[in-house]
């Protein structure tokens, strides 16, 4: 038995792929799916078939995609209107090769969430591994809020009867190979740990150790975040998204280019903090590599998307992972740098920057500031300056009328990546004297500074 787990950054996505004796088949392929026919090849095997655990919400599906190229047949779960794909019944059972791969319909998260167990026949009729899509997590299990509020709890008890009466039953030894790792909004608490057993989950799994009442109120008192993009993705992944192929090649263009195409396009600057704040082009959005996926807060699907990058290869990570959120129209990237665009004559903006002892003697000398604190509402109740407002990150854009513009703004986050995600947001809703305070509450702690949680 051959199996490789292929995992996509900033969404914490993972899909696997598994093979025997010349075949293989694919679990919750992403968009840029050449990966998979390559490590098929590597094998001496032809992909046949592609399994959806659910349609996803955070990331575009690659089943489209890699059926065109391999003529595999894509099986998905009942309970929503799938545009392409067959549905595959509970219980039903497909070889690939010696393997054996039985559907559990296991509905919670998604109507038509479905785990699926993988059997070895050549060592006998016992499960071995079971994809568990986002109905279990490594430490967590999946969201139920996709269906809205009064759905909530109906999901919540779905999702408890999947795992106990399905999953549990499998065997201690059942490897657990789940959608999604730590970092996914798909759950709350998923652990570092990308694989688990039955057993160990069983164990150390807090949701799991709950009465189904006790499971049902855990579930609809959490606050999930739910960006707009995901209205995208669910259509994408219900109807089939727009098969392009190749991940877009962003092209260079030269500063007049770029300052011409900017007029019905949106900039996102992917440099560090500190760069953005000392020079940038106005108007863009500073969103660094790793907190990409925030841009499904601001994302506008009609409109292209122009980038700004330290070097090639943050070109290629921000191509990538916009074309896995489908976000395909990519204009161009600034050929050149910033320094480019600056040695042109062309304007430049800035924002102030703040180390955390500077913030500290402002507040020590009474001087007028607002500190915004960016954060999850869980963060903020860890720990947060004393006399700091709150508006979470993904909901500023649509806050900033809460905002004083009469003082100066000091932006917060952990580390200073997301509160420069925000900065940029102020600057762009005509906020002018905003500050991004660098090493965030991370380094506010590391210098001694006391936190409330008043």
């Amino acid at each position: 038995m051959l199996i490789q787990t292929v995992k996509s950054e900033i969404v914490s996505h993972l899909s696997y792929i598994i093979g025997n004796n010349n075949e293989a088949a694919v679990i919750d392929p992403r968009r840029d799916c050449k990966i998979y026919q390559q490590i098929a090849k590597n094998w001496g095997a032809k992909i046949n078939y592609i399994f959806e655990t659910h349609r996803n919400e955070d990331y575009v599906t690659g089943s489209l995609e890699l059926e065109k190229l391999t003529g595999a047949t894509i099986f998905h779960g009942p309970g929503l209107p799938w545009g392409f794909g067959k549905i595959i019944k509970d219980n039903q059972e497909i070889n690939v090769g010696t393997l054996k791969i039985k559907a559990l319909h296991t509905p919670g998260h998604s109507p038509d969430s479905t785990s699926y167990v993988l059997y070895d026949l050549e060592s006998g009729e016992e499960p071995v591994i079971v994809f568990t899509g986002d109905t279990l997590f490594v430490g967590d299990v999946g969201r139920t809020d996709f269906l809205g509020e009064k759905m909530t709890p109906t999901m919540s008890e779905r999702l408890y009867d999947s795992i106990n009466d399905k999953l549990l039953s499998l065997g201690d030894g059942v490897i657990v190979c789940p959608a999604h790792g730590s970092g996914s909004v798909c759950g709350g608490k998923i652990r570092e740990r990308e694989i688990s057993t039955i057993g160990i989950e069983k164990k150390t799994n807090p949701m799991l150790n709950l009465t189904k009442e006790a499971f049902i109120k855990q579930k609809t008192s959490e606050q999930h975040q739910t960006p707009p993009y995901f209205m995208q993705m669910e259509a994408y992944n219900l109807n089939g998204p727009p098969i392009l192929g190749e991940i877009p090649t962003p092209h260079p263009l030269t500063p007049s280019e770029f300052k011409k195409t900017a007029e019905n396009s949106y900039i996102i600057d992917t440099r560090t903090p500190a760069a953005f704040g000392a020079a940038h082009i106005k108007d863009s959005f500073s969103l660094t590599p790793k907190r990409l996926l925030n841009v499904g807060w601001v994302a506008d699907y009609n409109k292209p998307i122009l980038l700004v990058v330290e070097d090639l290869h943050a070109l290629d990570f921000a191509a990538d992972n916009l074309f896995r959120l489908g976000l395909d129209k990519i204009a161009g990237y600034l050929e050149g740098g910033l320094e480019a665009w600056y040695k042109q004559g062309l304007p430049i903006a800035k924002n102030g920057l703040l180390s955390v002892h500077e913030l500290r003697k402002m507040i020590e000398a009474n001087q007028e500031i607002t500190i915004l604190d960016v954060r999850r509402e869980k963060e903020w109740n860890d720990g947060h300056i004393k006399g700091a407002m709150r508006i979470y990150l993904g909901h500023l854009p649509k806050q900033t009328d809460e905002i004083s513009k009469d003082k100066p703004i000091v932006v917060m986050c952990k580390t200073g990546n997301r509160s420069s995600f925000g900065t940029s947001i102020l600057l762009r809703a005509g906020f002018d004297n905003v500050y991004n305070c660098l090493g965030g509450i991370e380094a506010w702690v590391k210098a001694g500074f006391k936190l409330t949680k008043s």
